[in-house]
C-alpha cells in the first residue's frame, strides 16, 4: 500500500487510478456511509463504479450520481484498509473539482455553499462573526431557541449551525516570534495558526507555542498568514484552494526553518498534499514541495524529540480519538498516543471502532447533517463506553461534532487537544475543557 502523500499519483490518469480497483470489499467494513447504509453506490468501489461510468460517458454528472459523492466524508479510511493501494483520495478530490465546475447545484444548496465557504475561510470574518455569536449565546437566546423547539422548524442545515457554534473564547493575537526557554535552541519552526483554530481554539496555539518553548524550539508565527486551502481543496475549489496555499506559502521562509507545524489535522493532511496540489504549476512546483517536505503535524514533531521538559502528574482517563486526516490521510497514530502516554497518571483508553470517523469531516456535518449525526452517535456511543475523563481530539471540527452530541444527549465531557494536555502536565496544572 502506498504512503500517505506519496506522488506516484501525480503523472497517472483518472482512468488508471480508477483501473487499480480490483473491487475486492475490503474498503467496504471502513466505510462510514456503507456502515450507515449497506449501499454498494455508498461505499468506495460503489463511488469508483460511478467515477468510471462519468470517465466513460456511461453516467452523466445529474443529481443522482453528485449525491452519491456528496455522501462522501472523504475520511479516507479505504485508503487505509485497501490491499491494493488504490488511491481513492486523490480520485474523490478530482470528483469533486469536477462536479464544482461542471454541475449546476439547486440555488439553495448554492448560495448554502456558497456563504460556507465565504466565512471559515477567512480569520478576519470568523472574527467578525464571533461577536454576535457570543451575543447570542450569553443573553440566553440560544438557550431559549434550544428549550422552545424552534431550530425543529428551521431548515436542518440551518440547526445545525446552531448545535455546532463553538464557544467563543478571547482570542489573543499572535505574535511574530516566542523564544526557547532554554539557554539555546534546539529547533527553529514556524506554526500554521489555523483558521477555526485560532478564533475559536486560540489556547491550542497558545499551549502548542509553550510546549514547543519548553522543549527549547523557537517558534516563528507570521502574523499576516491566512487560511491554507484545507476546506476548499476538500470540497474540489481546487482554483480557491490554489489561491489560498500561494499565499500561505509566501508567508513562510522555509528555507530557514527545521519544520512548519500544524496542530488541525485537516489542515495538516492539506499542506503536506501542496507539491501534489502545484505539480502542473511550474512556478509553483518547487516552492511547494520545498513547504510541504517541512510539514510536520505537532505531535509528529514532538514525538521525534528527545523530551527535556518535565512532565507532571495527571491522573485522568483520556480516551484519544483518531481525527481521520491524522491517522487515515497521515498515517500518524502511535506519535499522539505516544505524548499522552509520556505524562505520569495518566491511563490512555482506546475507543472501540476507533479509526471510524465522528462525522465531522471538514465542512460534511454542515452540508449532509443527518449522515453525519447518525455516524457521530456511533462514535460517541464507543467513546462513553471507555468512561473516560477526558477525550483528546487533535482536530477542532471533530471537538465540536463529538461535543455537540454529547450535550444533546445531556452529557458532558472535557475535550482537549493533546498538546494541551501535555502543556498542563509541564505546566503542573488540571486540563482544563
Amino acid at each position: 500500500m502506498p504512503a500517505p502523500h506519496e506522488s506516484s499519483a501525480d503523472a497517472r490518469s483518472t482512468v488508471d487510478l480508477i483501473a487499480d480497483c480490483v473491487h475486492c470489499g475490503f474498503c467496504l467494513p471502513a466505510c462510514p456511509t456503507y456502515a450507515s447504509w449497506g449501499r454498494e453506490t455508498d461505499s468506495p468501489r460503489g463511488r469508483i463504479d460511478l467515477m468510471k461510468g462519468l470517465s466513460d460517458g456511461t453516467l452523466a454528472l445529474e443529481e443522482t450520481v453528485v449525491s452519491h459523492f456528496d455522501a462522501c466524508l472523504g475520511c479516507m479510511a479505504c485508503v487505509t484498509a485497501c490491499p491494493s493501494g488504490v488511491r481513492y483520495d486523490v480520485l474523490i478530490e478530482t470528483t469533486r473539482a469536477r462536479i464544482e465546475e461542471g454541475y449546476r447545484r439547486a440555488p439553495g444548496d448554492s448560495l448554502f455553499r456558497t456563504a460556507i465557504f465565504s466565512l471559515f475561510p477567512y480569520p478576519g470574518r470568523l472574527r467578525a462573526a464571533a461577536l454576535p455569536l457570543s451575543l447570542y449565546v450569553r443573553s440566553g437566546l440560544q438557550r431559549i431557541a434550544r428549550a422552545s423547539g424552534l431550530l425543529r422548524l428551521l431548515p436542518a442545515r440551518i440547526a445545525q449551525l446552531d448545535e455546532l457554534a463553538p464557544p467563543v473564547a478571547r482570542e489573543k493575537r499572535l505574535l511574530g516570534f516566542y523564544p526557547a526557554r532554554t539557554a539555546s535552541a534546539r529547533r527553529r519552526v514556524a506554526l500554521v495558526a489555523g483558521c477555526v483554530q485560532r478564533v475559536f481554539f486560540p489556547n491550542v496555539n497558545d499551549a502548542t507555542i509553550r510546549v514547543l518553548n519548553a522543549e527549547g524550539c523557537d517558534v516563528v508565527v507570521p502574523p499576516a498568514q491566512g487560511c491554507c486551502g484545507a476546506l476548499s481543496f476538500h470540497g474540489g475549489r481546487e482554483a480557491e484552494a490554489k489561491g489560498f496555499a500561494r499565499r500561505l506559502i509566501s508567508e513562510f521562509d522555509a528555507g530557514g526553518l527545521d519544520a512548519i507545524l500544524v496542530n488541525a489535522a485537516g489542515c495538516g493532511s492539506t499542506l503536506k498534499e501542496y507539491g501534489r496540489l502545484f505539480s502542473g504549476d511550474e512556478s509553483m512546483r518547487e516552492p511547494a514541495a520545498r513547504f510541504a517536505a517541512k510539514v510536520r503535524d505537532v505531535s509528529e514533531f514532538l514525538a521525534g524529540l528527545d523530551p527535556i521538559a518535565t512532565r507532571h502528574r495527571i491522573d485522568a482517563r483520556i480516551a484519544y480519538h483518531d481525527a481521520c486526516h491524522l491517522s487515515h490521510a497521515q498515517g500518524i497514530r502511535a506519535q499522539p498516543r505516544a505524548l499522552l502516554r509520556s505524562i505520569p497518571g495518566v491511563t490512555l483508553c482506546e475507543i472501540p471502532d476507533g479509526d471510524q470517523c465522528c462525522g465531522s469531516a471538514g465542512t460534511y456535518n454542515l452540508f449532509e447533517p443527518a449522515s453525519a449525526n447518525e455516524i457521530g452517535e456511533r462514535k460517541v456511543d464507543n467513546v462513553l463506553s471507555t468512561q473516560a475523563d477526558i477525550i483528546a481530539s487533535a482536530n477542532p471540527g471533530c471537538t465540536l461534532q463529538m461535543l455537540s452530541l454529547l450535550q444533546k444527549r445531556g452529557r458532558s465531557l472535557r475535550a482537549a487537544h493533546p498538546v494541551e494536555i501535555l502543556d498542563a502536565s509541564i505546566a503542573g496544572r488540571a486540563v482544563a475543557g
